[in-house]
């Protein structure tokens, strides 16, 4: 690259292989987030084989959020040490494998041993993702970009939710398994062989590189690490300054408190659709894939409509704010299932719920935008931290608060989380600009 001279670069047209970094970022997300629910979808088979009970499964659902928040710390940490070329393969190898054990299982510890090792594997991926966004994406392309590989979650169970669906009803339980972790096992080659970075990549011109850097984008991230690292290690000073900022401490707590509605559509909703609200269960599966579908499109219009409020002039604060703001509060409406009886208006309020939901879920270009140069993968695994304990308390609250066969008590705590989230994004977080260290 340093042999091509500013005007040559200045004459070129941009290439756009970063496109090909979201395409493999959004197949990750769709096998990452496979993973991560198809308990969910196998939940109600596999707990009657099992014998397990609803309180006791909540404990199950939990598992993975155990190990997967505990290491977000040390998960960011690596981030910012290792190439995710390197730590991304290796991460998506062996989750995919304990996915793949789990259709062997004959009971209750070895479910919650394989399920915990899931959740350790995964932790370091959407920090890894944050690294990579903020290496290869300019300001105006990031939330977009963010929202087309937040919505692969939804994709995946949207559209695939009644394929596996189907396949527990014709193979059981054990295949979803089965076939999940063979998937996984597939990304891990594809992203050993194709990932690097810009400077490295096959077919990444000078003047790609130039518009990221000129776009707010960090393409030689990695050297710039290593350049201000030189060999240094673990430092209690670096988690003072990603625990000692307001504006941090804002994001933190808003990623616990709208996670909860997505971590009960990522655990307890298909069992609420069969057993709480009595629907058969190859037609919840695909009820099912209502909700994700509303997801994933909430997802993809948060994104575009945030860069392209700051492309129009508005600020980076109202650009970012203004989309999640209005979906957490969609978000709420996922109280409203409760108060209907028809299949239909059930679906539908959950629809609008998870809409909002993903509206809500670009809160990475908040990382991106708001940590230390320096610290972005540290910063990200405290974010992904209070995300993850999501996941940990969520699916055990509603496990004891259905214990009666009633879910309007659940529901509302999802929804007056979803508030507290807004006032944690409107009152901590104020203006969207980076911390000093």
């Amino acid at each position: 690259m340093s042999a091509i001279s500013p005007a040559a670069t200045s004459r070129q047209v941009a290439s756009r292989t970063r496109f090909a970094i979201v395409a493999l970022l959004f197949v990750t997300g769709v096998v990452n987030y496979l993973d991560r629910t198809n308990l969910s979808l196998t939940a109600n088979s596999l707990s009657n084989e099992l014998q397990i009970d609803s309180v006791t499964m909540g404990w199950v659902f939990s598992a993975f959020g155990w190990t997967y928040t505990i290491l977000q710390l040390p998960g960011g940490w690596l981030a910012d040490r290792v190439h995710p070329r390197v730590l991304y393969p290796l991460a998506i190898g062996v989750w995919s494998i304990a996915t793949l054990s789990l259709g062997f299982v004959g009971g209750i510890a070895t479910l919650f041993v394989l399920r915990l090792l899931v959740g350790a594997f995964e932790s370091p991926s959407y920090i890894m993702n944050n690294r990579i966004v903020t290496t290869w994406f300019p300001e105006r392309e990031r939330a977009s970009t963010i929202g087309i590989y937040t919505s692969a979650q939804y994709v995946g169970l949207g559209f695939l939710t009644p394929v596996l669906v189907w396949t527990e009803s014709a193979f059981g339980w054990r295949s979803v398994f089965f076939i999940t972790g063979a998937l996984g096992v597939l990304m891990m080659l594809i992203w050993a062989a194709f990932y690097r970075d810009p400077a490295k990549f096959r077919g990444t011109n000078a003047a790609e590189i130039e518009l990221i850097r000129e776009g707010g984008g960090i393409p030689d991230l990695s050297r710039r690490i290593e350049t201000k690292r030189d060999g240094e290690g673990f430092s209690w000073a670096d988690f003072r300054i990603v625990l000692g900022r307001r504006k941090l401490w804002g994001i933190y707590i808003g990623q616990f408190c709208y996670l909860a509605s997505a971590n009960f559509f990522l655990t307890w909703f298909p069992t609420y659709l069969v057993k709480f609200r009595h629907l058969d269960f190859l037609k919840a599966g695909f009820y099912a894939a209502v909700p994700f579908l509303a997801g994933f499109a909430g997802v993809i219009f948060s994104g575009f409509l945030s860069d392209a409020l700051l492309r129009r002039g508005s600020t980076l604060e109202t650009s970012r704010k203004v989309p999640v703001l209005v979906g957490i509060g969609l978000s709420v409406m996922i109280i409203g299932a409760q108060f209907v009886d028809r299949p239909a208006a059930i679906i539908a309020f959950l629809a609008i719920a998870f809409f909002g939901t993903g509206m809500a879920s670009i809160t990475w270009s908040y990382v991106s935008a708001l940590a230390p140069e320096r610290l972005i993968g540290l910063t990200g695994g405290v974010f992904n931290f209070f995300g993850g304990a999501s996941s940990v308390v969520i699916p055990i609250a509603i496990g004891y608060l259905v214990q009666g066969g009633d879910f309007t008590p659940a529901l509302a705590l999802c929804a007056g989380l979803a508030v507290v989230a807004a006032l944690s994004y409107i009152v901590l977080v104020g203006r969207m600009e980076r911390v000093e260290e």
